[in-house]
């Protein structure tokens, strides 16, 4: 079985799309900076975020927010769930 890696780049420009499309741009730019190369610790955070979280948890969130945000379970009506955005 053959694994598509997206380059990175993609994946920045995709997670700052979204986060545009939900949040005030300043903040944006506050987080961004945050997250600046060589800044903090994103084990030791990651930790904390996710310390109670399991895959099935945070499956469960993410059909919860798609919920919320009126996904439809059919594809190719309303908005598109997130884990098929591309």
């Amino acid at each position: 079985m053959a694994i598509a890696v997206v380059p990175e780049q993609t994946v920045v420009n995709e997670a700052v799309e979204l986060l545009l499309k939900h949040m005030d741009p300043a903040r944006v730019a506050r987080l961004l900076s945050a997250w600046q190369v060589g800044k903090g610790d994103y084990l030791t955070l990651r930790d904390e975020l996710f310390a109670r979280e399991s895959v099935d948890t945070l499956f469960e969130k993410v059909l919860e927010f798609e919920k919320m945000r009126g996904v439809d379970a059919a594809p190719g009506e309303g908005k598109q769930p997130l884990r098929q955005m591309q």
